[in-house]
């Protein structure tokens, strides 16, 4: 008998392939802008936030804030903070950021078709 705090058992496929760790990975890309900001940010080297505003002129400034941060703890993203006045902060894909970019443009190629 299952213990009452312990996880569920994995959901898989009919097939037994077990897609649950993508979980984590889809609920972060899914999110509104999620996968623009990726884009976006990877097709520079590092960006401002006002930057990013300008190529995101949709998205408003607390949901941009808000999907950096979350980046920002999942790994994908890097935060750069100068102590310089005016204060800098520049935005920048990690390796796995870069990775889930270049994964996302096969996606992207076929959604523009």
């Amino acid at each position: 008998m299952a213990d009452a705090t312990s996880p569920p058992e994995p959901t898989c496929d009919v097939d037994g392939t077990c897609y649950c760790p993508l979980t984590g990975v889809i609920n972060t890309l899914s999110r509104k802008y999620a996968m623009q900001l990726v884009s976006i940010i990877g097709a520079h080297e590092s960006l401002r936030f006002a930057e990013i505003e300008a190529h995101l002129t949709s998205a408003s400034t607390s949901t941009i804030s808000k999907r950096l941060d979350e980046f920002e703890e999942a790994g994908l993203v890097s935060r750069t903070q100068y102590n310089e006045i005016p204060p800098r902060v520049e935005y920048a894909l990690t390796a796995d950021g870069h990775e889930v970019r270049n994964r996302l443009e096969p996606l992207l190629e076929w959604a523009s078709k």
